[in-house]
């Protein structure tokens, strides 16, 4: 009996959505034999596993790659979903990225050739070196607070669609990032009565002195930011493109009807208890979003812009008294809550990178990309190089540098006397 075909290449890319196609895009330009798996299509979360209105939160104009724009989305307008979708299809249909789609990667291990074997539904792969591009939105995470025989329905923002996808009754919306606020907004417009449990968050002004909120985090060097805050793994900002991008203030959510409560901290006999931290963290966010225009205004100073005044910005209304005394524990039956959507991220689960570069919690031990195991790199994590880092455009600067190594890498072997091709770039030493 014959042994199974082996289809060797000198890099694989694990994963088609953003990362994978950035990352494609740069080994191409450098003419390094590649091929991308992907277990579904190309950009399959943005298509399957957000809701039905979702809209990218930045504008046209920035959140996509360098190469292509939008054709028809104007550039101040937000793409919806499908489209961003679209949107990446075509720009590996533009450059001809070798992707392969409904391949789903079972493992991934080094032989004692040192090269790493892929076992996957179409066959064995063999390369030199491995991307793990499976971005920041890998597994839903949410606490195990609220038991599943409560009687309650919970399910995560990435299983959530449409109002009409749940069971009549109020939602408690848990996690005040862009999905959350979105999401319980929504709902609330449904006729729903909401509650909405507010942690930490950056709340940004959507649009300020006649630039978006992308524009200023750049010229302000905001997106550069090497670290997360102190015990945060990202940053939870506050912000949305729905209705035509606004910027949030959670008296407005007040006003509309919501009613906010802190984090969720526990639950006990039906009644949910809240963190008694709710002023203190919407103060923080206006704090947040004060800093902002604070540096706004002195950069327009400093760089001598003519950028038409927005003094009615500055004035934040006084918050709301089921803010200042908040309800601390719900008793959801009492309260009419039948379902619970768990707005609170993602984490990761690289169990088929069968290497020796990750922390007792699963998550790569990476600077920029670059692993502690020689030929595995990682692509589009959050915080991989900078606050932008798992967004659009900052996956695909990550994806840069991170060809930039492989290429050098590749170099080093060739110079070693691997049997690799004689124009592999050699590194000076």
């Amino acid at each position: 009996m014959s042994s199974p075909q082996i289809e060797p290449t000198e890099v694989l890319v694990i994963g088609a959505g953003q990362a994978g196609i950035a990352t494609s895009e740069h080994l191409s330009a450098r003419s390094l034999p590649h091929i991308v798996l992907e277990r579904n299509r190309i950009a399959e979360r943005w298509r399957s596993e957000r809701w039905d209105s979702l809209v990218a939160n930045g504008p046209a104009w920035h959140d996509r790659f360098p190469g292509l724009e939008f054709d028809d989305v104007d550039p101040d307008e937000f793409a919806p979903k499908e489209r961003v979708a679209r949107y990446f299809e075509q720009y590996a249909e533009k450059f001809a990225l070798p992707i392969r789609t409904g391949v789903e990667v079972r493992s991934v291990r080094r032989d004692a050739s040192g090269r790493f074997i892929a076992e996957t539904s179409a066959g064995t792969f063999s390369s030199r070196f491995v991307v793990a591009a499976t971005g920041a939105f890998q597994v839903p995470a949410y606490p195990a607070l609220v038991p599943a025989d409560a009687g309650i329905d919970q399910l995560h923002s990435s299983s959530y669609r449409n109002p009409e996808q749940l069971r009549p009754g109020g939602v408690l919306v848990v996690g005040a990032g862009s999905s959350g606020v979105q999401i319980a907004d929504e709902l609330r417009a449904s006729g729903r009565e909401v509650v909405l449990a507010v942690g930490a968050h950056d709340r940004p002004p959507q649009r300020y002195r006649g630039r978006s909120f992308v524009w200023w985090l750049g010229a302000l060097g905001l997106w550069e930011k090497a670290t997360p805050p102190a015990g945060a793994e990202h940053t939870t900002i506050a912000v949305s493109g729905a209705h035509g991008g606004r910027t949030i203030d959670f008296r407005d959510l007040a006003a509309d009807g919501i009613t906010l409560v802190g984090r969720a901290e526990s639950f006990a006999d039906g009644v949910l208890t809240f963190e008694p931290n709710l002023e203190r963290d919407i103060r923080l966010g206006d704090a947040n979003y004060l800093s902002v225009l604070e540096q706004a205004d002195a950069y327009i100073e400093r760089m001598g812009l003519d950028l038409p005044e927005e003094p009615e910005a500055w004035q934040l209304g006084a918050l709301p008294e089921s803010v200042t005394t908040p309800i601390e524990s719900l008793d959801l039956a009492a309260a009419g809550i039948t379902t619970i959507v768990w707005a609170t991220g993602f984490g990761v689960d690289y169990g088929w990178l069968e290497v020796d570069t990750f922390d007792d919690r699963g998550r790569p031990v990476q600077q920029r990309g670059v692993s502690e195991e020689p030929g595995v790199y990682f692509v589009g994590i959050p915080w991989q190089s900078r606050r932008g880092s798992s967004f659009i455009w900052g996956c695909w600067h990550d994806a840069r540098y991170v060809a930039d190594q492989i290429e050098i890498q590749r170099g080093y072997l060739a110079y070693a006397g691997n049997a690799l091709p004689a124009t592999a770039p050699v590194p000076h030493p």
